[in-house]
Formats: structure tokens, sequence, C-alpha cells
């Protein structure tokens, strides 16, 4: 899996659907406790790998407690 992920390809590595994913970052900037990390490059959406795993982490841990 590449450093820098579409969204094609976040949903492939989370088994989630794209719409799913969609839904996930339209929560950041709503007082959102963790949103999912994205960035846009030329409007397009993209994800880091390293970031989506320490979110994933971070949302294990908070389960956890």
């Amino acid at each position: 899996m590449p450093e820098i992920m579409t969204i094609e390809q976040l949903a492939s590595y989370l088994q989630m659907t794209r719409r799913q994913i969609y839904e996930l970052t339209s929560k950041r900037g709503q007082n959102v406790p963790n949103p999912l990390p994205v960035f846009k490059i030329n409007g397009n959406i993209r994800f880091r790998r390293s970031d989506v795993e320490v979110w994933i982490a971070t949302l294990a841990g908070r389960e956890a407690a």
C-alpha cells in the first residue's frame, strides 16, 4: 500500500465503502473527536497511510478504555 492513498485505496485498506470514507471525512471541523486525517492535492482527497494508522490506533485505544 502506498504512503499517499486515494479514497479507493483507503476504502480497500479499511475494508469500508467509498461512501463510508466520505462520511468520515465530512465530519472534519464539526467538533468530532479524532476525525479521519485527510488533505487535498489540487482538489483531490488524499490520505497519508501513517496518519491513518495513528488514527486507527487512537480509536482502538478509546474503545479499550
